[in-house]
């Protein structure tokens, strides 16, 4: 569960609200209107006041690095820092069990994982990174547009795995302009007006 209380960002009034286990909340608004600044200080990637919980254990709590195991953020333009994708991923076993069992959710070739990641598209680009999020299966996914570069048939297949996760009792928070999309994954939702407020009355929508 993820629960937030009296969250202070800059341009937006004091955040409270929760989601629960198996639950998953949208955020909608405009370019500029504190979407990607509350995900990352959700997780604990941009500083903001006030609290944060995550199955009872408080965010000041715990050290930044364990606290984003537990709340993994995926950007709109996952950044990469190895030469190929495979590099990327914990070497074990299961570790490389759950890898190959997401490349054919995702319906990537596993040859790609030893491509150079400059030559790769930006829409496997982005699907191996919600691989990488994934692969430990952390209790609170935050994701930001993680279709924004998918073509009809590929969005299907991340929301069908998002689904998947929802049902293993995963929290997630979803950036997203595409309403439907919103519609289709998310029980409850958080609309910032263009001014930074929220609205109504600062309270999620069900």
């Amino acid at each position: 569960m993820l629960r937030v209380e009296k969250l202070k960002i800059a341009g937006l009034p004091p955040l409270t609200f929760e989601v629960a286990d198996a639950e998953s909340m949208g955020i909608e608004g405009p370019s500029g209107s504190g979407k990607t600044r509350l995900a990352r200080a959700l997780a604990d990637l941009e500083p903001a006041d006030g609290h944060i919980f995550v199955n009872g254990a408080e965010r000041q709590e715990i050290h930044p690095t364990q606290w984003r195991r537990m709340v993994r953020y995926l950007s709109a333009e996952p950044g990469w820092w190895t030469d190929t994708p495979r590099e990327a991923f914990p070497a074990d076993e299961r570790s490389a069990t759950a890898r190959e069992r997401l490349l054919a959710a995702l319906g990537l070739a596993p040859e790609l994982l030893d491509k150079p990641v400059s030559v790769l598209s930006t829409g496997e680009r982005q699907r191996l990174a919600l691989i990488r999020a994934l692969i430990d299966a952390p209790p609170v996914l935050i994701l930001d547009e993680p279709t924004s570069a998918l073509d009809t048939r590929s969005t299907a297949l991340v929301e069908e795995l998002l689904r998947y996760r929802l049902l293993s009792g995963c929290t997630i928070v979803l950036i997203s302009h595409d309403r439907s999309q919103i519609d289709r994954l998310c029980d409850l939702r958080l609309q910032l007006a263009p001014t930074g407020s929220i609205k109504p009355d600062g309270q999620v929508v069900r």
